[in-house]
């Protein structure tokens, strides 16, 4: 077994219409407490890479090692079960289930794996009052600000202490002052639990935060 966390291998990804892969024969390998940003212009793929770091798409050629198992031969169930015992992940937009209560939103990813209902509740309990929210937990979710809304969605992600979070442009709905104050709180809290991160942001002053910095462009990364 390796030391990475994850690990890409020669990853290509190609879309119908375009002339050149979105993504030629990446590799790229991720430490537990790494902290990555992954910048570029919109179109070069970098969501499709986030993806297929999930296990969400496949590659045309190429694989993907999660503790140094390779995950391609996995059914959805099992990548499924992959994705909820190491992943946490943030969006732009926050994803929260509207009929659902703040505490019951951040819980969600532990009720999927059965965990004691005491135990996740007063888990979550705790990361929504260490982001300011312990006032906030019976409100649906179009009962509070965006940036509250983005906070429960960080709680959410951290709900099940993940090995790795992947950050798509997780406070670009928000105005630069909230921003800013979500995403340090994020930062602090996945540094804290030494939780790895990739990042994919156009937010430059946000990656500057980050402990490296790849730019993706015409199918490649480089640092």
């Amino acid at each position: 077994m390796n030391n990475f966390l994850l690990r890409l291998n020669n990853i290509t990804k190609s879309f119908k219409g375009l002339d050149a892969p979105i993504l030629n024969n990446i590799n790229l390998d991720i430490a537990n407490g790494d902290n990555i940003a992954i910048t570029g212009v919109s179109g070069t793929g970098k969501s499709t890479l986030l993806h297929i770091m999930a296990g969400l798409e496949k590659p045309d050629k190429g694989f993907l090692e999660v503790n140094g198992d390779k995950i391609d031969y996995l059914n959805q169930a099992d990548l499924s079960n992959i994705r909820n015992k190491y992943y946490g992940f943030i969006y732009q937009f926050h994803h929260l289930l509207p009929d659902f209560s703040v505490i019951e939103n951040v819980i969600m990813p532990m009720i999927i794996r059965a965990v004691r209902e005491k135990d996740l509740y007063d888990n979550g309990l705790k990361l929504l009052s260490d982001l300011g929210l312990e006032n906030r937990v019976n409100h649906l979710p179009h009962e509070l600000s965006g940036g509250e809304r983005q906070r429960v969605a960080i709680a959410r992600a951290m709900i099940n202490n993940p090995s790795i979070i992947l950050a798509d442009e997780p406070t670009g709905n928000l105005d630069y002052m909230n921003a800013n104050i979500v995403f340090d709180m994020f930062l602090e809290f996945a540094n804290n639990l030494d939780t790895a991160i990739v990042l994919v942001t156009h937010d430059i002053d946000h990656a500057k935060k980050m402990k490296k910095i790849y730019r993706l462009s015409e199918g490649k990364i480089n640092s």
